[in-house]
């Protein structure tokens, strides 16, 4: 035992972080969508947001320095300054949530991602000025509120101009800085235990290798295949949280 949890677990959620990193380094997003599947069995649904925040601060910074000579620096610091103040209300609303409601949120929000990304891709909006500055601060309550909104920052990137591995590096750029405040407020009022560190420093251990192999991957593989794939286990996993919940209501 380590830290509350026993080696099958430890190694389990290593292998989880290191394969979800992999994904998140070739598609731009996947360590929000994929880890909470692991870790709301493992430690309740109301800790994994908070856990997920604390690693983000490795796996994002691992990730704008692995695609560094592609990051758009300008967008970066913009999408920072207009979501901020949004993020900390989000990350606040999120700690008053019970571990019911929390796994609701989370359940829902893995369902609904699949096809927002679809829906957003082929919409094709362009942004700029205002309409960029307001996608920005949206996400920004919903990165502090809820997990896997990768997606929607993506999107709103691509929008604005950017791609390909541009993209994924201004992500990586914004989510860590935002990532900063976001854990501030969990640890700040009480979300974030001491317990639970231990777990956050594990996943983002496996940043660095994990990054590294996505980079490998990306420059010989197409990611479409995988991508349909992993779309039916993210669906599957939000649908499994909320069978949970209902069985809980029944019992």
């Amino acid at each position: 035992m380590f830290a509350d949890f026993s080696v099958e677990q430890i190694l389990w959620v290593a292998a989880a972080a290191f394969g979800a990193q992999i994904v998140g380094g070739i598609a731009g997003y996947g360590m929000g969508l994929l880890m909470p599947l692991i870790l709301v069995p493992l430690i309740g649904a109301e800790a994994v947001v908070p856990v997920l925040s604390l690693s983000a601060l490795i796996t994002n910074p691992t990730r704008a320095i692995t695609f560094w000579k592609d990051l758009d620096p300008r967008k970066a610091i913009f999408v920072t300054l207009c979501a901020l103040p949004a993020t900390a209300v989000g990350a606040y609303w999120f700690t008053l949530l019970t571990g019911r409601g929390a796994q609701i949120l989370i359940g829902c929000l893995l369902i609904v991602m699949v096809p927002l990304r679809h829906l957003l891709r082929r919409m094709r909006a362009q942004l700029s000025g205002a309409s960029f500055a307001g996608a920005s601060f949206g996400f920004g309550f919903l990165m502090g509120a809820t997990p896997g909104t990768g997606v929607v920052l993506l999107s709103i990137l691509m929008a604005a101009g950017l791609s390909g591995t541009q993209v994924i590096a201004t992500d990586a750029a914004i989510s860590a800085m935002l990532g900063v405040v976001r854990t501030g407020v969990y640890a700040g009022f009480g979300a974030l235990p001491w317990n639970l560190v231990f777990l956050s420093l594990l996943i983002g251990a496996m940043a660095t290798p994990g990054t590294l192999t996505a980079r490998w991957i990306s420059r010989r593989f197409s990611g479409s295949f995988h991508n349909g794939i992993f779309d039916v286990a993210i669906v599957a996993g939000g649908a499994l949280l909320l069978w949970q919940v209902f069985l809980s209501e029944q019992s």
